[in-house]
C-alpha cells in the first residue's frame, strides 16, 4: 500500500540512496502509483514516497522544497473551515511546522504518517498518528542506523538479517489473527505505537517520544446520557464535511447498518453527490444490497453492486499470494476479497468513505478473540510459547472499551484488512476523527450499549433515512409487537447466516444440509455473501489441498506433521474435521470484513 520510507544514517550517501531507491521500488507495486524521493545527506536523513497519483499524500509529497522544509507524507489530515477539502493548501503542513515547531503533529487529524525534513534545523522528524493505523515499521542496526517503512517488505528487501520469522509474533498471529503492541511475523521487526514522534537531530541528538497517549482521553469526565447525545449530535455534524468534501470525486461503500446511514444522514442537503456502492456475493443480494439502495433513493443518488465474480474463485491463489503480499502476511486467504472488491471500486471513485469502526468506537462492539485451533494441529513446544505469551500482552478486560477498540482491536486486529483496500483507494472514515474519539471516552456505559444516538442523529437530519429499518431490524422510535417481531427475525437469521457461511461448529456439522435447506426459505443469505466454509470444501478443495500437501507447509515448525497429514486426507475424503476451529468473522452493519483468525489465513500466512 502507498506510504514512506528511508534511512537515517552515517553510512556514505551514495549507498543510502541506493538502498532508499530499492525499498521505494518494493513499495511500488501498482502502475496507478507516484512514487519520489528526497536526500539529505548533509544531515543523514533520506526518504522516499509511494502514494495514489492524485491524492493529499502525493501532492504533499511532491511539493518539494518551501523554505528548506521538505515534507513526505501518506494518509490524508482533515481540517475544519473554512477549506474543508482534503487537499486544499498543500503548504498548510509545512506552514504549520514552522509556526508550532515539533508540536505541530499534536494539531493533526486524520490517519497519517509522515517524514519531515528541515535542513535549516538540520533536524528530521518521523511520526504517525494518534491510533498507528498509518503503521511504520522500524529497524535499528548495530551502527545506529535507522530503517523505517510503511511496509514491512521494503525493510526486508534491504535488510536481509529480518528475513526470519519471529516465533512469538507467530504465536500471537495463530492466536488473534494478528501480533500485538509493535511485535510483527518478523525476526527483529517492529512498528511504532500510534501517537510516536521520532526526532532526529544533527546538533541535537535523536529523541523517541510519544505525543499522545490513550489515557489523555481516558482521564476525561464522563457525560449524562443526554448531555453525552447532545454533544455528539453537534460533534458528527461539524466534522462530517471535512471527510466528504474533495478535489476528487468519492464514493461511499454503503451498507444497511447505521454507521453509513448516518453519513447519508449528514450529506443530506449537501451539493456534495457521491457515488454509491455495496459489495455482494455471485447473484444473491443480500439485505446491504437491498437497504442501500432504498438509503441511495432517499438521497437522490445512483446505487450499484460491485459483486465477486467466478473468476475470483478460479484464481483464487493468486488473489491469496497478492493479499499477503500487499498486506506483509497481515492479511490471507480470508480476506482475499478485499483487493478484489477494491479494485472495482477504485473503478468508480479514487476515494472510499466509510462507516468503518463506528460500531467498535460507538456502540462498543468487538469481534477480537482467540482462534480455537485443535490443540493437536499445532507443534508441541510452539504450542506452550502461544500459551506463554499472550496474556503477557493482551487482557482485553482491563482496558477501556473505547481504548481497546481504538488503540488495539483496530490498528491490530483490523490491519490487514485495511492495508489490503488501502492499496487500492484512499480510506476515510469519519468515526476515528480525533474529536469523535475523544467524545467517545466520555460516554456512559449506558449510551455505549445503546444505538440512540446514532438512530436519533438519523432522524434529526434526514426523517426519510430514520424511517427504513437497519439490517438488524432497528429503527428509530421502534417499539410494540411488529418492531420485535422484526428484531427477532433480523438476529435469527443473522446467526444462522454465520453459522452457515462461517462458523458452524464441528459437532453441529451433521446439521449443515438442514441449514442449507433453509436457503428455500429466503431465511439465508440476508447477512452473509462470503461463503468461505463451503468454498472450502467445494470450489476450493483443490487448491486447499494443495496448500496442506506442499512441501513447504509440510516442514514448518510450527504444524504438528502427523495431524497436518490426516487434514489432508479427510479434505481429500470429504471429512469435516478440516473445519474444526474455524473461526471468522463479519460485521455487515459496519463495512467489516472477515478477519484472518481462522485456520487458513493463519495457515496460509505463516507458510
Amino acid at each position: 500500500m502507498p506510504g514512506i520510507a528511508g534511512i537515517v544514517s552515517r553510512r556514505p550517501a551514495e549507498e543510502c540512496q541506493r538502498l532508499v531507491d530499492a525499498m521505494i521500488k518494493s513499495m511500488k507495486y501498482e502502475p496507478f502509483y507516484a512514487s519520489g524521493t528526497c536526500f539529505a545527506p548533509e544531515i543523514g536523513v533520506y526518504g522516499g514516497w509511494v502514494a495514489h497519483d492524485g491524492s493529499f499524500a502525493a501532492r504533499q509529497s511532491a511539493h518539494g522544497d518551501r523554505d528548506a522544509v521538505t515534507l513526505l507524507f501518506s494518509g490524508e489530515c482533515f481540517f475544519p473551515s473554512p477549506d474543508t477539502r482534503a487537499g486544499a493548501d498543500v503548504d498548510r503542513l509545512p506552514r504549520r511546522y514552522e509556526a508550532e515547531g515539533e508540536r505541530f503533529v499534536e494539531q493533526l487529524n486524520g490517519l497519517f504518517s509522515g517524514l519531515l525534513i528541515d535542513r535549516q534545523q538540520k533536524r528530521a522528524l518521523l511520526f504517525n498518528d494518534r491510533y498507528g493505523i498509518e503503521r511504520i515499521y522500524v529497524y535499528e542496526d548495530g551502527d545506529g542506523t535507522v530503517f523505517f517503512a510503511s511496509e514491512a517488505k521494503a525493510l526486508l528487501r534491504v535488510v536481509p538479517a529480518l528475513r526470519a520469522f519471529d516465533d512469538e509474533g507467530v504465536a500471537q498471529f495463530l492466536t488473534f489473527g494478528c501480533t500485538l503492541a509493535g511485535r510483527t511475523l518478523f525476526s527483529d521487526l517492529r512498528f511504532l505505537p500510534g501517537g510516536s514522534v521520532w526526532t532526529f537531530g544533527k546538533h541535537t541528538g535523536n529523541r523517541k517520544e510519544q505525543y499522545f497517549r490513550p489515557e489523555q482521553w481516558e482521564s476525561q469526565a464522563a457525560l449524562t446520557e443526554e448531555a453525552f447525545e447532545r454533544a455528539f449530535l453537534e460533534t458528527f455534524a461539524r466534522i462530517l464535511p471535512q471527510y466528504v468534501s474533495s478535489d476528487s470525486l468519492t464514493g461511499i461503500s454503503l451498507t444497511g447498518g447505521l454507521d453509513t446511514r448516518m453519513i447519508m444522514a449528514g450529506i443530506h442537503g449537501n451539493a456534495f453527490k457521491p457515488t454509491c456502492y455495496t459489495f455482494s456475493g455471485l447473484t444473491e443480494d443480500t439485505l446491504d444490497v437491498r437497504l442501500a439502495a432504498r438509503v441511495a433513493q432517499v438521497c437522490g443518488l445512483e446505487h450499484r453492486v460491485l459483486r465477486i465474480g467466478t473468476d475470483f474463485l478460479t484464481d483464487f491463489g493468486r488473489h491469496v499470494d497478492r493479499t499477503v503480499f500487499v498486506t506483509d502476511g497481515c492479511a490471507g486467504a480470508l480476506t482475499a476479497h478485499e483487493i478484489y472488491f477494491n479494485e472495482q471500486g477504485r473503478a468508480l471513485s479514487p476515494i472510499r468513505l466509510t462507516g468503518n469502526f463506528g460500531s467498535e468506537i460507538l456502540r462498543s462492539m468487538s469481534t477480537f478473540k482467540p482462534a480455537n485451533f485443535p490443540a493437536a494441529l499445532i507443534d508441541a513446544d510452539f504450542n506452550r510459547l502461544i500459551e506463554s505469551s499472550v496474556q503477557r500482552v493482551f487482557d482485553k478486560q482491563k482496558a477501556h472499551p473505547v481504548a481497546f477498540a481504538a488503540f488495539q482491536e483496530i490498528p491490530w486486529n483490523l490491519f490487514g484488512t485495511l492495508a489490503a483496500g488501502r492499496s487500492q483507494m484512499t480510506f476515510r472514515t469519519p468515526y476515528l476523527d480525533n474529536e469523535v474519539v475523544a467524545l467517545a471516552f466520555r460516554a456512559p456505559a449506558s449510551a455505549r450499549l445503546s444505538p440512540r444516538s446514532a438512530l436519533r442523529f438519523v432522524h434529526e437530519n434526514n426523517p426519510a433515512l430514520g424511517g427504513i429499518p437497519t439490517d438488524r431490524g432497528v429503527i428509530w422510535g421502534g417499539r410494540g409487537p411488529s418492531f420485535m417481531a422484526r428484531r427477532l427475525f433480523s438476529e435469527f437469521t443473522f446467526k444462522l447466516d454465520y453459522l452457515h457461511k462461517e462458523g458452524l461448529p464441528h459437532t453441529l456439522s451433521p446439521l449443515d444440509p438442514l441449514i442449507g435447506a433453509l436457503s428455500k426459505f429466503g431465511l439465508l443469505g440476508l447477512h452473509k455473501f462470503l461463503p468461505y466454509r463451503s468454498w472450502f470444501r467445494r470450489e476450493l478443495a483443490a487448491y486447499i489441498g494443495e496448500v496442506l500437501n506442499a512441501a513447504q507447509t509440510r516442514q514448518s515448525p510450527y504444524w504438528n506433521a502427523q495431524f497436518l497429514a490426516s487434514i489432508a486426507a479427510d479434505h481429500s475424503g470429504g471429512a469435516k474435521k478440516l473445519h474444526q476451529g474455524d473461526s471468522c468473522h463479519t460485521d455487515a452493519g459496519s463495512d467489516r470484513a472477515p478477519s484472518d483468525s481462522g485456520f487458513f489465513g493463519a495457515f496460509r500466512n505463516s507458510r
